[in-house]
């Protein structure tokens, strides 16, 4: 995995799971968190990687950054707004 680019009070990995599981999974560990917490998510290239961020985005968080770890997975970093 790449290096931590912020301060993630929450990590989930989602590698193991399919669209659209990986946005719900993603959502509901969100939910848990409080507003301005940062939410790390492993997710795998593809769907998830072009599905999930754009769906958070519209659900209101902010996507901090997306990241290539290089091996076909990525490390994408959510700030949760509004609670």
């Amino acid at each position: 995995m790449a290096e931590e680019l912020y301060t993630a009070t929450e990590t989930i990995d989602i590698t193991h799971l399919t669209c659209p599981t990986t946005f719900v999974k993603t959502k509901v560990a969100l939910d848990e968190l409080d507003e301005g917490d940062i939410l790390r998510v492993h997710l795998n290239d593809g769907e998830p990687r072009q599905n999930v961020p754009r769906s958070v985005e519209d659900e209101g968080h902010e996507v901090l950054s997306l990241t290539d770890n290089g091996d076909g997975t990525y490390e994408l970093y959510i700030k949760k707004v509004g609670d």
